[in-house]
């Protein structure tokens, strides 16, 4: 499976068979989160743009185990794609799209249960008298404060497993990629220990390919929530809370500097509101602070914030 096929071949019927799989998915998200809290629900916020499109922001907060998260669907369409879409593809100039997905950030109380990201997504870009260009992206990566080796290996084993069945190459291509993308450049470190990261993939027939989106999207809860289950209740201290809020503030930054689904959201129009629900509740910067060494906080930094070959492949 590689990405750019020069004739793909799309109908209306394929666009609402994905929107029907991302409505169900974030359905079964909110679903499995929900079981790991006592009494906290997701809220749920119907929208919609003036400019075409809408979708359904669900966010959970101040929950015993989830201090806020997101899970967001988003369909919405416009006259012209917005610059962060076609500054490296110019073919993509002018042309009306549509984009959907669903969108999620967990950030947890407990800082020994690691903040997750997941996000699959669908564009289509159209010009008169012109094939429509498709293709899909997504991925999910794990953000630790205070990792276990055994959580990492899980991580990295479901998303192999999500990856096997559409060739062995695919899990080493698509953690690089992740590796590279999650990457604080001015940090000089990765915003976690990664998982994967595609995009503009589109060969191999529609068929294939929104298989394999589905297959990303439905491995996120096996590799999320058993980490979320083991390490939730056990006991930490204000000092790593306080790690746990700083460390938070490298989430901020990537967001706002380098996510391409911010910028693409802000740029198209999108509600600013679901855009940013992916920023924490709290975090804390601190001036020129570095781990005390051979502190449990030096050892994130150490041997985890920086791309790993967790799984023992040439990845």
């Amino acid at each position: 499976m590689t990405s750019q096929d020069a004739t793909p071949i799309l109908s209306q019927d394929d666009i609402s068979r994905v929107q029907n799989y991302l409505l169900d998915l974030q359905n079964r998200i909110c679903t499995a989160l929900e079981s790991v809290e006592p009494e906290a629900r997701f809220r749920e916020d119907p929208w919609q743009r003036p400019e075409g499109g809408g979708g359904i922001t669900r966010v959970l907060s101040q929950g015993r185990v989830i201090e806020q998260g997101g899970v967001n669907f988003s369909s919405v369409a416009g006259t012209r794609l917005p610059p962060s879409a076609t500054a490296a593809r110019p073919e993509l100039a002018n042309r009306k799209f549509q984009a959907m997905g669903v969108s999620l950030v967990i950030h947890p109380h407990n800082p020994y249960v690691p903040t997750s990201h997941a996000n699959v997504r669908f564009l289509v870009a159209e010009k008169p008298g012109q094939a429509p260009i498709w293709w899909f992206g997504g991925g999910f990566d794990l953000t630790p404060f205070y990792p276990f080796k055994e959580d990492v290996l899980h991580w990295h084993q479901t998303a192999r497993n999500a990856c096997a069945p559409f060739g062995s190459g695919l899990y080493p291509r698509y953690k690089k990629e992740c590796d590279n993308y999650f990457f604080l450049k001015h940090r000089n470190e990765t915003r976690g220990v990664g998982g994967l990261f595609f995009d503009d993939l589109n060969t191999g027939g529609f068929e294939n390919c929104f298989s394999f989106m589905q297959s990303i999207g439905d491995h996120y809860i096996d590799a999320y929530l058993p980490i979320v289950q083991k390490r939730k209740d056990i006991p930490y201290n204000e000092s790593q809370r306080a790690f746990q809020l700083y460390r938070r503030g490298r989430y901020v930054e990537f967001n706002l500097v380098y996510d391409r689904g911010t910028l693409f959201g802000l740029q198209s129009g999108g509600r600013t509101e679901s855009i940013l629900m992916s920023m924490p509740p709290v975090a804390h910067w601190q001036y020129n602070w570095s781990p005390v060494p051979g502190s449990p906080e030096a050892l994130l930094y150490e041997d985890y914030l920086k791309p790993r070959d967790w799984l023992g492949e040439d990845a």
